[in-house]
């Protein structure tokens, strides 16, 4: 066990467990997942900046953390929350333990607390500000700073995680004994608006035969004019889409002259460009085991979600399409125009480790960039 630690919400409640990862003191939005494995995808997931996770499986760390399978550069999230971290790991690929890896990247975890109470009351009252922090156990102290923490919508998150540089993204799907192969595509050149991108969605555009150039959202609509790609794509990220007023500019900019695809954050900026709202979802969807269905086939599929807020079907016009639905509790999952070359996925059919049921919409997309329409 490590040093005590607290984690305290805004409401007055407050645990006491043990930190590991770095010591000190963090702050965020505490959202919960239900996946069992893929944590390190999980930590690394830019979408998931401001929050603090709690995971609703009760070990994590068993398999270690490896040097490949990582969905940006750097630990993302704000805190983690477990019942138990295992210090010992057991996998062929791992090279250092969860421990080691939260500790590298300076963030504070917690474990050894009643992690299902917790998920219950996030449940019944919704998303709640929290602190993890080994500097002070007063819990009074920690609560008042717990509600002291700023409402993820007011924040410019997605300034933290986006890309400053452009670059071409050339590696596809991993392989055993290949790691992620090199592939050199040549058309459709699709250009990735970065507002917090997975490496693996990049990943699997490569793997479909797209070449892919990834560039920062401030600079997006001059660059798609030089560069003059065969579609659009926008990428996830963190925050509140309303906020992400430079995503909204550039699908009204080129709708209609270019194939646009969006994932997560992109499905609720292509919504608001084409008319419609979002809305913030009580305490999110995060986890890998959604079940979506395919309003155009009756198809149903298993899925991976991350995401805050939703697309109000109601505030859709009559040419925006509702393609994909939760069957959890009906919200919006994926929208198309009718008539123009755009469509849009909330939640993650790129997920790594899984589920792969979703993987036929880069395929689609790829599709459509080639011809140009539909």
């Amino acid at each position: 066990m490590g040093k005590r630690a607290i984690l305290a919400l805004e409401d007055g409640t407050y645990f006491l467990g043990y930190s590991f990862g770095a010591e000190g003191e963090t702050q965020g939005e505490l959202i919960f997942n239900t996946s069992m494995t893929g944590y390190q995808e999980i930590l690394t997931d830019p979408s998931y900046r401001g929050q603090i996770v709690v995971m609703t499986y009760t070990q994590m760390g068993n398999y270690g953390i490896n040097d490949e399978d990582l969905e940006s550069k750097k630990v993302q999230v704000n805190g983690f929350v477990v019942k138990e971290a295992f210090s010992r790991y057991s996998n062929w690929r791992a090279s250092k333990s969860l421990h080691q890896y939260l500790k590298e990247n300076g963030v504070v975890g917690i474990e050894g607390i009643d992690t299902r109470a917790l998920v219950k009351r996030i449940r019944e009252k919704g998303v709640v500000r929290g602190i993890i922090s080994t500097e002070t156990l007063n819990p009074k102290e920690a609560v008042e700073k717990a509600r002291r923490v700023p409402d993820i919508s007011d924040l410019d998150l997605v300034s933290e995680v986006a890309t400053r540089e452009v670059y071409f993204w050339n590696r596809g799907d991993w392989k055993l004994g290949r790691g992620y192969p090199l592939l050199e595509n040549d058309r459709p050149l699709v250009a990735v608006v970065d507002f917090g991108i997975k490496f693996n969605i990049l990943r699997r555009f490569t793997s479909e035969g797209a070449r892919v150039v990834v560039i920062p959202p401030n600079e997006a609509k001059e660059l798609i004019k030089e560069m003059n790609p065969d579609a659009i794509f926008l990428s996830n990220g963190p925050g509140d889409p309303e906020r992400v007023v430079a995503g909204i500019r550039l699908v009204r900019e080129f709708l209609g002259k270019k194939p646009i695809f969006g994932i997560c954050l992109g499905c609720q900026i292509i919504g608001l460009a084409l008319g419609g709202k979002t809305y913030k979802l009580k305490f999110g969807h995060h986890g890998g085991n959604h079940p979506v269905k395919d309003l155009r086939t009756g198809k149903v599929e298993i899925t991976a979600q991350n995401h805050n807020f939703a697309i109000d079907p109601d505030s859709l016009p009559p040419e925006v399409e509702i393609t994909h639905v939760n069957l959890l509790d009906d919200t919006v999952e994926g929208i198309r125009h009718r008539e123009l070359p755009v469509m849009a996925i909330q939640y993650h059919p790129e997920n790594s480790p899984g589920p792969h049921d979703s993987y036929y919409l880069f395929k689609e997309f790829v599709e459509v960039a080639k011809r140009g329409s539909l």
